[in-house]
């Protein structure tokens, strides 16, 4: 009789120390109202990983026609995370619908760990595009004049960049119009004083008279400088402040993997 006593005793402590089981809509955290708030989380999602894709590659196919003058591939990497970031949109909130409309937690998980990778890429690609966009002109003024003084004629890329540029913000050499006689380009050919894109009207061989009603006198650094900043504001500012949203699905989703664990139906 005694025995019995005592395991009815235990088995009513075993019991109580179980934790019991909410129900679906128990309480304003509830696993219903999730999975809507991540259901419209992943529609403006999605959204936002459209419109950072679309600003990479806008970057990518608009603004790199100069890249070949920078000296680090810092530009580039961070069009390029931008990029990545915004392509894992579509995927991610595929995986996000599946796993709320199966309650699969391992689903659930692999969706919070990309929305993780994905704050990671935003911020590091802003984080690093506000930085740069500080270090770029000290960058720019120790090189460019040396990259249009020993590349140009010498290198395709360089070449086209230059013409590019000098056509359209207007300007002529790095610092000055008389940087082009220390050029390699100008001892191949020392009659031409400045390339043809330093004329106010290109024609051939423009570029041996360098009076000023023919040619630009100012340089092009302050210009490429001012755009490159630009163009890298842009660019953090998409980055950080995109990286906001998948903070709200990543703590949405952490709550619910939890809360499917312990619901009835």
């Amino acid at each position: 009789m005694a025995k019995e006593k005592n395991d009815a005793n235990a088995l009513l402590a075993k019991k109580k120390k179980v934790k019991p089981r909410k129900s679906r809509d128990a309480d304003c955290c509830s696993v219903n109202f999730l999975k809507c708030v991540l259901h419209i989380f992943n529609v403006i999602y999605l959204f936002a990983g459209a419109g950072v894709l679309l600003v990479g590659a806008w970057t990518v196919t608009s603004r790199h026609r100069f890249v070949s003058l920078l000296p680090t591939f810092t530009y580039q990497a961070i069009a390029y995370l931008l990029i990545l970031a915004g392509a894992l949109g579509l995927p991610l909130c595929a995986l996000g619908c599946c796993g709320l409309k199966t309650e699969n937690r391992t689903s659930l998980l692999c969706y919070t760990y990309f929305l993780l990778i994905t704050f990671i890429l935003e911020a590091g690609a802003g984080g690093l595009a506000y930085y740069y966009q500080v270090e770029v002109e000290h960058e720019l003024r120790s090189q460019l004049n040396k990259t249009f003084i020993s590349n140009y004629a010498l290198d395709t890329d360089v070449t086209n960049a230059v013409d590019t540029m000098q056509t359209e913000f207007k300007c002529c050499g790095a610092v000055r119009y008389d940087d082009w006689r220390k050029s390699v380009w100008h001892e191949h050919d020392p009659r031409l004083l400045v390339p043809e894109s330093c004329c106010k009207t290109p024609t051939s061989r423009c570029g041996a008279r360098d009076h000023p009603s023919n040619i630009y006198y100012n340089g092009c650094i302050d210009h490429f400088t001012n755009h490159i900043r630009d163009n890298l504001i842009i660019l953090a500012a998409v980055g950080v402040g995109m990286s906001v949203i998948p903070i709200f699905g990543f703590f949405f989703s952490c709550i619910l993997y939890v809360r499917i664990k312990h619901v009835i139906d």
